[in-house]
């Protein structure tokens, strides 16, 4: 099999440097890039249409596509935050919960379909997709769909935190062993399935839901096991003031740190409120802050790539599922952090990029799917820049970021297959997985606990 595709911009490094080259045709074969040239390869496949932004595949590495679609048009202006401001703790954990108790198995995949389906459609060729371990449809949807999965199913000291009536937090029981067994079962079933595109990664769900016990190991069991680990982390001041509370007066940083999790092979998402010697610790141990501006930004919290960036942490940009748009998020990465810090200079096109390319491949230990190059992985997102709201385009990286988002992306490759083709997703049909998943949803939303915490 091979495949030309022409580029009229193409999103490449030389020499370490980011660059935009013009007018060039990528050879795809098999699943690899055979060649970057500015002749016309010959190929089974020809597409030849000009006005196409070619980018190393976009790499979302903090995702639930679960849980978010519980809250989906539900908690914007300040709803279901009456008891806690976090969402997480109201609506996310307690109803993915009782999803997994009333969905059959063909429902919950429905819901993991959809998921998988709005983040092809959001220009990503990779996700890490956090989500309780009951839930391994997930793995099933990615397989299926043909997206690059680091599934990550939760592991938790106390998977029953409960919001107490004054609206502080309980954490109840012992699931730790439970979850750790689980997770090893859904390691040897899915780790290098699909054709070597589906990872199991460690996640223990948060350092306020994960003891000390718990953490060191889940952290020992990933590294015998050669996989990543990722958690929340400083998510929440009331997350911060338990941890102060339990251990001494550390922070989430901090208390990781202490259980040898803070390093390399943890990447840490939110983080909003971590000191700024919080960041430096984590710079210094080498960890990777995952950052989801637009989630943090409908509840009026700024949670900025440029302050992460400036303490020197390696910070990727992703989702966190609320909205699969993978432009959209990287707007808003760089308008926040603009806003955050009062300075028009800071979260560039450029940077924002390269931490949805090739920051996140190194975040993963992937290098060969952040670039353009022979050799590379044939992981591509494609953006029409023909569109009017993208003209005159003196700058097609700032364009991108300034003015495009999903409905711009063209196609998608993962492993020199299309699975999106002019915007159209290439396995499935969509029609049918919007409207199974949207009635799934629907079951969660019709329980009296969600009604509940929904109301005005």
């Amino acid at each position: 099999m091979s495949t030309a595709l022409f580029a009229s911009y193409l999103l490449a490094h030389e020499d370490g440097r980011q660059t935009v080259l013009r007018d060039r045709w990528i050879l795809i074969e098999d699943k690899r890039i055979a060649a970057v040239q500015a002749a016309r390869p010959a190929a089974a496949t020809v597409l030849d249409r000009p006005g196409r932004f070619v980018l190393p595949g976009l790499m979302n590495l903090h995702n639930h596509a679960y849980s978010e679609a519980i809250a989906r048009s539900l908690t914007e202006d300040g709803h279901a935050r009456k008891r806690h401001p976090s969402i997480v703790y109201t609506v996310l954990l307690p109803l993915s919960r009782r999803g997994i108790d009333i969905l059959s198995p063909g429902e919950r995949l429905a819901i993991a379909r959809l998921g998988i389906l709005q983040l092809l459609r959001g220009g990503a060729t990779s996700v890490m997709d956090a989500f309780r371990n009951g839930i391994p449809e997930m793995f099933e949807a990615a397989a299926e769909m043909g997206i690059r999965f680091w599934g990550a199913p939760y592991v938790f000291s106390t998977a029953d935190a409960a919001l107490r009536a004054d609206g502080t937090m309980r954490y109840a029981g012992d699931d730790g062993a439970t979850d750790l067994a689980a997770w090893k079962a859904l390691h040897a079933r899915w780790e290098g399935a699909a054709e070597g595109r589906i990872h199991v990664v460690m996640a223990p769900h948060a350092t306020d839901t994960c003891g000390p016990d718990l953490l060191r190991e889940a952290a020992a069991e990933a590294r015998r096991r050669g996989t990543l680990i990722t958690t929340h982390m400083a998510q929440s001041k009331e997350e911060v003031a338990t941890i102060a509370a339990r251990h001494a007066g550390r922070t989430p940083a901090e208390y990781l740190d202490w259980l040898g999790l803070l390093a390399p092979d943890l990447l840490a998402a939110h983080c909003i409120d971590s000191t700024d010697a919080d960041l430096r610790l984590m710079a210094a141990r080498g960890a990777t802050v995952l950052n989801c501006p637009r989630v943090f930004a409908r509840s009026g919290t700024a949670a900025a790539f440029a302050r992460f960036a400036a303490h020197g942490v390696r910070t990727v940009v992703a989702t966190d599922g609320y909205n699969a748009d993978m432009l959209g998020e990287l707007h808003a990465a760089s308008t926040i952090s603009k806003i955050a810090l009062g300075r028009a200079d800071v979260a560039t096109a450029p940077e924002l990029l390269d931490a949805v390319t090739v920051t996140a491949a190194g975040a993963v230990g992937r290098a060969e799917l952040g670039t353009i190059a022979p050799g590379a992985t044939a992981d591509l997102t494609v953006v029409d820049v023909t569109h009017p709201q993208l003209h005159p385009l003196a700058d097609p990286r700032r364009g991108l970021i300034a003015l495009a988002n999903r409905a711009d992306i063209a196609d998608v490759f993962v492993d020199g297959e299309h699975l999106v083709a002019e915007g159209r997703c290439t396995r499935i049909d969509e029609a049918a997985i919007t409207a199974a998943g949207s009635a799934a949803i629907a079951r969660i939303w019709a329980l009296p606990e969600a009604q509940a915490v929904f109301e005005d």
